[in-house]
């Protein structure tokens, strides 16, 4: 393997002892950053979410607050609850665990949460911000992103970036922050011409698709920085990521694993717009 390792666990542990330490610093002024997840339905992997999400607080001495809902709960049961954490002075950070069960307007329930609790910055308000450069939260897992490329010395600027991916909650958000450092930037999906020939031209490659190992060596430029925000099961049912890692990582410059890269970044994030939005 010649491509350098990106240590999530690494940098997100650093990470967190400075969080600790603002935790701390504000506990002396009677603040306590508080975080409400909102959980609807039995997902697994949401619950594994959720479950770190409380794990994180507890860590770093920060107040959490969890709401499993039934699977049948209504529109109306959610935003009421949304509601009610809007206005409760002790939560500073509103998190509705997505996907929500099929019957749930998502749009609507990301709109009924307050843009200054809005950890995750799903709300148009936050996005509109993200996109003029001037906000206060960004989302968790671009955010991330950015850490691991800092962490690892990758200086952004002029450089050629490719997402593949354009969702609403990494993709876009992905390619603006890397704007903002000024890349080029370059964003695919499943309609681009030559994915493989436009993959082969960026500096910067991240790949959020959910399609386990799209990314092979022949789709890599030699020596790039490859970041993996993947999340799936292989066929042996094994964790892995959207990037081929043991091909890729013979080509690649830099490479995230999975598990282990961006995955530990992500609630990292959270917690510190968490604190954020406390101090405010």
């Amino acid at each position: 393997m010649k491509a350098k390792l990106i240590d999530g666990k690494a940098v997100s542990a650093a990470l967190r002892e400075n969080l600790k330490a603002e935790v701390a610093a504000l506990a002396e002024d009677g603040i306590t950053p508080g975080l409400a997840v909102v959980i609807v339905g039995e997902d697994p992997a949401s619950k594994v979410y959720v479950r770190n999400k409380k794990k994180a607080c507890e860590e770093l001495g920060m107040y959490s607050e969890e709401y499993a809902l039934q699977e049948e709960t209504t529109q109306e049961e959610l935003l009421a609850l949304v509601g009610k954490l809007n206005k409760k002075p002790d939560i500073d950070g509103i998190l509705v665990q997505l996907p929500l069960p099929k019957h749930l307007d998502e749009k609507q329930v990301i709109a009924a949460i307050s843009p200054d609790k809005d950890v995750d910055a799903f709300h148009a308000a936050n996005v509109g911000k993200i996109m003029i450069g001037d906000y206060k939260f960004l989302p968790c897992t671009p955010a991330g992103v950015m850490e691991l490329i800092h962490s690892a010395g990758i200086v952004v600027e002029g450089k050629e970036c490719v997402v593949i991916g354009r969702s609403n909650i990494v993709g876009k958000p992905m390619a603006m922050l890397l704007m903002h450092e000024n890349g080029t930037v370059t964003i695919c999906h499943s309609r681009t011409k030559n994915l493989a020939e436009v993959c082969r031209r960026a500096d910067i490659l991240v790949a959020a698709i959910g399609k386990a190992k799209f990314v092979t060596a022949d789709m890599v430029k030699e020596g790039a920085t490859v970041i993996d925000v993947g999340m799936n099961r292989d066929e042996n049912g094994k964790l892995c990521g959207d990037v081929d890692f043991d091909s890729v990582c013979e080509v690649a410059g830099a490479i995230t694993p999975v598990p282990g890269g961006v995955g530990p970044m992500t609630i990292t994030m959270l917690m510190k717009n968490t604190i954020n939005a406390a101090k405010r």
